[in-house]
């Protein structure tokens, strides 16, 4: 099989690769990113400074900025792997709803050996490359990079949680139901740390903003589907990529199908 490569910016502070079937080799490197690599097929030699390590699929590599390092198939094999490159800054922001640091953590080892993360990396990493919303892709994102960073770094002392006004980050989630939003919009507007606010509203409310919001979207997709609104507009004005992606969220929730929910209620 022909060697296949994917690349996609999925966020403005992460991109995404995945190379398929490939062989090649690449000189030692460095990266201005955080870098995590996932094997899915194959194994590599992985290298950072002096220690030489075996990557395989189950097990995370864990590259720190500016480390020079490589990561090279064993003997012919050929091995298809994701890499998720994210902003230093970014990072930066997610440590610190969790720690007291005015500095990015580099985390203390370059072999994460978790198989739930690993589990949980791959389907986070299936979901940055696909189509959805982006703040469901930016929750499962600092879900999992919190993950990482707990396993693999020492932080010093522990952030203390503040309040928030969940009721007024509540109306914000419910409004303007057709745009794509990030936390950041969200956190901003209460000066907060949008990862702190994350998992405070979880907390609050038993849910995560974007299921919050995705339950506002239901709604007010029925109040449009009851005035006899055409399906491919009502997916539209609620923020739906299309019919099927409107069809699949508005079925999981009410347990008909668009069309049946509007058909019933006229009659």
């Amino acid at each position: 099989m022909s060697e296949k490569h994917f690349l996609k910016q999925v966020l403005p502070f992460a991109e995404c690769r995945y190379s398929k079937d490939s062989g090649r080799h690449y000189k030692s490197h460095i990266h201005k990113t955080f870098c995590i690599g996932a094997l899915d097929q194959g194994e590599v030699i992985y290298q950072i400074d002096e220690k030489k390590v075996m990557l395989k699929p189950g097990n995370l590599a864990l590259i720190n900025p500016e480390k020079v390092h490589s990561c090279n198939p064993t003997e012919s094999c050929k091995r298809s792997y994701y890499i998720l490159f994210l902003d230093v800054g970014w990072c930066l922001q997610l440590q610190q709803s969790l720690w007291q640091t005015e500095t990015f953590r580099p985390v203390k080892t370059i072999l994460l050996e978790d198989a739930s993360i690993y589990q949980q990396c791959i389907r986070t990493l299936e979901l940055l490359m696909g189509e959805g919303d982006l703040l469901e892709k930016e929750q499962h994102l600092a879900e999992l990079i919190e993950n990482i960073f707990m396993g693999a770094c020492k932080p010093t002392a522990w952030r203390k949680e503040t309040s928030l006004q969940i009721k007024q980050l509540k109306h914000w989630l419910s409004a303007n139901l057709e745009e794509d939003i990030f936390l950041n919009q969200l956190a901003s507007e209460l000066h907060a740390n949008p990862y702190t606010l994350l998992r405070q509203f979880k907390a609050a409310m038993g849910i995560t903003p974007h299921a919050y919001r995705l339950n506002c979207r239901i709604d007010f997709a029925k109040k449009l589907l009851q005035k006899g609104h055409d399906l491919s507009q009502v997916a539209l004005e609620c923020g739906f990529f299309d019919q099927s992606h409107f069809h699949r969220h508005f079925k999981a929730i009410t347990t008909v199908t668009p069309k049946e929910y509007q058909v019933n209620f006229i009659q």
